[in-house]
């Protein structure tokens, strides 16, 4: 028996699927043989392909409009006839201690990075309920949602209710439609250098995780793919850790007599897609 990934005669959306984790998300889903559509505010600076040259199409979408979200589904349903996969993807945040923020900053990264994907999760159930074959959502959640989030608070709960709005919808909307998470951790993306500094920056950086480096979009994406296709037929409900092992603890370096902290603060907007959340 050969074990592979095969999306052929899938429609897929991703959103934020024009750069970074979303771009490789978009990538995967293609070569898996899936039609893909990158929905997200800007157009790619190149096309979003696959490595058979085949491209994704793009639309225009604010996630934060609702009506805008269920407008941008029944364009791909009518174009292509199904809307087969959602990938929640966009989102991110300032780095702002909450202390230093106000109440309407924090809503604004709660109402992106958690009430977006609840809203896409309704338009896109509309349209595959009544499809034969139902549908597969895929949450792209963030370790950020596991662990404490300084300087990113209202990101890290919005990430934490991300997993449960996850794991109660895969209930409410079975079995017509599978509902997981990625829990995804530290990759290495166009924008890294914003978070990291340089190379060495963001090799120190990958140390700390125990498989030694950072993700790549790509990677994601394959994992993604997988979820999304029939080989994860029974996975519903379910939180997937993408993240090379998670952090090293710190007292294990303290133990050796090599004392380190946690990676750097990023002090500008962890972002899939909006980085300028806060307008």
């Amino acid at each position: 028996m050969t074990i592979g990934i095969d999306l052929s005669g899938r429609v897929a959306v991703v959103t934020g699927g024009t750069r970074g984790v979303g771009a490789g998300i978009a990538r995967a889903l293609l070569a898996a043989g899936a039609t893909v559509v990158a929905a997200a505010r800007r157009a790619p600076e190149r096309p979003v392909e696959a490595a058979d040259g085949r491209a994704a199409a793009f639309e225009p979408l604010d996630v934060r409009d609702p009506d805008a979200v269920t407008a941008c589904f029944a364009r791909v349903q009518d174009r292509y006839g199904s809307l087969d996969i959602l990938v929640n993807n966009a989102g991110g945040t300032p780095y702002r201690l909450l202390a230093d923020s106000t109440p309407q900053q924090a809503a604004r990264v709660i109402e992106l990075n958690l009430v977006a994907p609840l809203t896409a999760s309704l338009a896109a159930r509309a349209v595959m309920a009544d499809q034969p074959t139902g549908g597969s959502i895929i949450m792209i959640g963030s370790v950020s949602g596991t662990r404490p989030s300084p300087g990113t608070a209202a990101y890290g709960a919005a990430k934490a209710g991300l997993e449960n709005l996850a794991r109660t919808l895969a209930v409410e909307w079975a079995p017509r439609i599978r509902v997981n998470t990625l829990v995804v951790g530290m990759v290495h993306t166009e924008r890294s250098h914003l978070h990291y500094g340089d190379a060495a920056g963001v090799a120190a950086v990958g140390r700390t995780v125990p498989l030694g480096r950072l993700a790549t979009p790509d990677e994601i994406g394959e994992v993604c793919a997988f979820l999304a296709g029939d080989r994860c037929g029974y996975v519903t409900g379910a939180s997937l850790a993408v993240h090379g092992g998670g952090e090293r603890p710190a007292f294990l370096d303290a133990a050796a007599g090599t004392p380190s902290g946690p990676p750097p603060m990023p002090r500008t907007p962890v972002t899939t897609d909006l980085e300028d959340a806060d307008d």
